[in-house]
């Protein structure tokens, strides 16, 4: 009986502490660098945004709709500004996309920003109207238009501001 009683205390110790578990509960992108207010943004903050569809062709040839939140809208929380009449030095700020296996992109923050673009960017949580596939989620930044899917990276993990130096 103790012996039952020790292997279930190691079970429930071994569930606990498992990290992917801890992960998947806290789930969350950090918005950081450059920025007024960084902040972790979590799946239920992503809920509060305004929300914006997307359609993306994927490797399988079919074409899938991404729900989410345009990127600078997530960014202008965090006090960046977009607009206006950006030139010279307001020209060599980026955004860098880190996923948790270690892929990164990057983004002129102009790629963003509406005044000079009308390519859609979000981060997105769900495709067809479901949470997004374990192995691309739970957030996953969608480049609508972008003739390949280099920069729809999966896995996001965080979102920082940089000027280029």
């Amino acid at each position: 009986m103790k012996a039952l009683y020790l292997s279930l205390f190691f079970a429930i110790i071994a569930t606990l502490s498992n990290p992917a578990s801890t992960k998947a509960q806290i789930a969350s992108v950090k918005i950081s660098g450059e920025v007024d207010t960084p902040y972790d943004l979590t799946l239920a903050d992503l809920k509060q945004f305004p929300q914006t569809t997307v359609m993306r062709k994927e490797k399988d040839g079919n074409e899938h709709s991404y729900t989410g939140v345009i990127l600078a809208t997530i960014l202008q929380k965090a006090g960046l500004i977009l607009g206006g009449d950006k030139k010279g030095h307001g020209l060599t700020r980026y955004v860098s996309v880190d996923a948790s296996d270690g892929y990164r992109v990057i983004f002129a923050l102009v790629e963003l920003d509406k005044d000079f673009t009308d390519r859609t960017v979000i981060l997105a949580d769900t495709m067809d109207g479901k949470p997004l596939p374990t192995g691309d989620g739970p957030f996953r930044v969608i480049v609508q238009d972008e003739k390949k899917a280099g920069r729809c990276i999966k896995m996001v993990t965080a979102i920082n501001v940089a000027f280029a130096k």
